[in-house]
């Protein structure tokens, strides 16, 4: 349940990002979760790995290749996912920040019930 609840809240995040930066599309609502699954198995399998293998210029840049890290993994769900669209790699990266705020602000704010 909790990985459906977590699904929907990424999907939320995604339409919330693609109504605000320019260049991030997604064609509808079948699209827009297949789009959230891709981030979500992106984001689970390959980022742990990515991150350790980039952590030395990571940390170099003072955290800030991070950004570039997480850009470049929702460009590669945009390139694996039909019916999203990226325009530029720095829509990447800006839609890939929004995303992550707007996804924390809805766990923040919405949670799922609990089982008793």
């Amino acid at each position: 349940m909790k990985l459906i609840f977590n699904w929907l809240i990424n999907a939320a995040a995604l339409y919330v990002t693609a109504q605000i930066i320019p260049g991030v599309r997604v064609g509808g609502l079948e699209n827009l979760l297949v789009a959230a699954l891709a981030i979500g198995l992106i984001n689970a399998i390959i980022r742990p790995i990515l991150t350790f293998v980039t952590l030395p210029i990571t940390v170099l840049t003072l955290g800030l290749f991070y950004f570039v890290l997480n850009g470049g993994l929702f460009y590669a769900a945009a390139q694996f996912t039909p019916g999203f669209e990226l325009d530029t790699f720095m829509s990447a990266i800006l839609g890939a920040v929004v995303m992550s705020i707007v996804a924390t602000v809805l766990h923040l704010f919405v949670k799922p019930k609990k089982k008793k």
